[in-house]
């Protein structure tokens, strides 16, 4: 690899990000079917469609500039989709692996809201007004998406993950639920 130039380096960023955006449709239909609420379901499938769409403003960007965005694997990306599969891979009860989903997605949307930024600023200093726009758009919609999961999670999913077990689950799952309830308890005081 050659960054003797901005332009070589914003066009590894654009493939940076083109392999990320393509793993991360792999990853959301797994995660989507893993999610027991409904409303964390949906949020994971609304992203696939959106990320669908930021995949074709990268190949608009590459199209424009003449450049082949393929043949990179974005190693952040696979590592970050590595760990949200332990997420999936632990055994949880529901609202507690709905809350490691989001903390998983929301490390995705960081990691992306970086990347774009960077990439965004780079197209700023080389001049390319359309990929600005278009790099901007999905800025846009990972920030709206990271607050979304900010919400779904401080409204919906930490206090169904917080709360005593039902009395017929096992007491493998009540034990950790009671201690959490006294730890916060002692916060509380």
């Amino acid at each position: 690899m050659k960054l003797n130039s901005l332009n070589e380096l914003f066009h590894d960023q654009l493939k940076d990000l083109y392999s990320a955006e393509s793993q991360i449709t792999r990853a959301l239909p797994k995660m989507a079917k893993n999610a027991s609420s409904p409303a964390l379901k949906s949020a994971f499938q609304t992203h696939l469609e959106e990320t669908k769409g930021q995949i074709e403003r990268l190949q608009k960007i590459g199209e424009v500039l003449g450049l082949k965005l393929s043949g990179k694997k974005c190693k952040a990306m696979e590592g970050l989709i590595e760990e949200g599969k332990e997420v999936l891979e632990a055994e949880s009860v529901a609202p507690v692996r709905d809350a490691g989903l989001i903390a998983a997605a929301q490390r995705v949307e960081h990691y992306e809201i970086s990347a774009y930024g960077t990439a965004r600023a780079l197209a700023e200093q080389l001049g390319y007004k359309q990929a600005i726009t278009l790099l901007q758009k999905t800025l846009d919609e990972e920030s709206a998406t990271d607050e979304k999961l900010t919400q779904l999670s401080l409204k919906e999913v930490l206090p169904l993950a917080s709360a005593p077990p039902a009395a017929d689950a096992s007491e493998k799952e009540a034990k950790p639920a009671a201690k959490a309830a006294k730890t916060r308890k002692k916060v509380a005081e």
